[in-house]
């Protein structure tokens, strides 16, 4: 079946990210403004969320509808409270302040995992310098909560490159990994044991995109599958909504008329409406014969 999408919202001009659906709207950031908005599907229109985001990217939505961020621009990692604040979880591993922290995940154990590459331009005109890069690796963490509303920082892989998306599977016992290289670096869509004490096992290469663009974001459907918006007009097949099942394979690719799809997720009052992000700043929709499982509503 064909999915269908229509631009419901901008363009905003620049990169649109970090789709989250809070149970009757849809949170997304446009990152060069440093804002998140709210697009309201009953009023066909959005409005200002949050402001001075420090050029925020991945959103996410704990169990209890707190939200987080990846703020790229700051080098951190947040909460956002309900006065308004913000709680800074982490911005630095062992002394060294983090690359450009890109996307998230939440577990059932309320750990928060996080992606953190340095791609040039993504923070804000700094990091368009790439001697502001401190760390000599891009690596996906774990943040445990403790005492007193510390948490701790753990590295999980020491083979990626410029890791972006992360996704875990229906048991929580894989965690995929968009892999999304630049230049000769390896696109590839990873699967990693999760272990009992929190740490990754090998990575396990489930599918390859080659010299074409990989995968960006990615959402879990109810079956396990995973939704994920790779591709762009400059090679192979066009900018796309892919649906692999959860050992690699394409089930299903859905073409994309606007260029630069950056991630997606899943919403609506059955959660079978797909919202996807792009690179120009559009908010695409379409209705589908799946459903999105997400962490919150649950």
């Amino acid at each position: 079946m064909s999915w269908i999408f229509t631009n419901v919202n901008g363009p905003y001009g620049g990169v649109a990210e970090g789709p989250a659906w809070d149970g009757s709207a849809l949170l997304f950031t446009h990152i060069p403004s440093a804002r998140i908005l709210r697009y309201d599907p009953e009023t066909r229109g959005s409005s200002l969320y949050r402001e001075n985001t420090n050029q925020a990217n991945g959103l996410m939505l704990d169990s209890s509808g707190t939200l987080f961020a990846c703020e790229g621009g700051a080098r951190r990692v947040v909460r956002y409270e309900a006065d308004g604040s913000a709680t800074v979880l982490a911005d630095g591993f062992e002394g060294q302040k983090l690359n450009i922290p890109n996307d998230l995940a939440i577990d059932p154990q309320g750990r928060v995992w996080f992606t953190d590459p340095f791609y040039e331009g993504a923070g804000g005109e700094w990091s368009n310098d790439r001697s502001n890069k401190e760390l000599d690796h891009d690596s996906v963490y774990r943040l445990d909560p403790g005492d007193g509303g510390n948490w701790s920082i753990t590295r999980v892989t020491f083979d990626t490159t410029r890791p972006n998306g992360l996704l875990f599977s229906l048991d929580h016992k894989t965690l995929y990994v968009a892999q999304s290289g630049r230049g000769d670096e390896k696109r590839e869509l990873r699967a990693y044991p999760v272990n009992d004490d929190g740490s990754l096992g090998d990575g396990e290469v489930i599918h390859d995109f080659g010299e074409h663009r990989g995968i960006d974001g990615m959402v879990l459907d109810t079956e396990g599958n995973i939704v994920a918006t790779a591709g762009n007009r400059a090679s192979g097949p066009g900018p796309s909504i892919y649906v692999f099942s959860a050992s690699g394979e394409v089930l299903e690719r859905h073409p994309l008329k606007v260029d630069q799809p950056t991630n997606c997720t899943f919403g609506g009052e059955d959660m079978s409406t797909l919202y996807v992000t792009t690179g120009g700043g559009h908010l695409l929709r379409a209705f589908t014969e799946r459903q999105g499982r997400l962490g919150y509503p649950a």
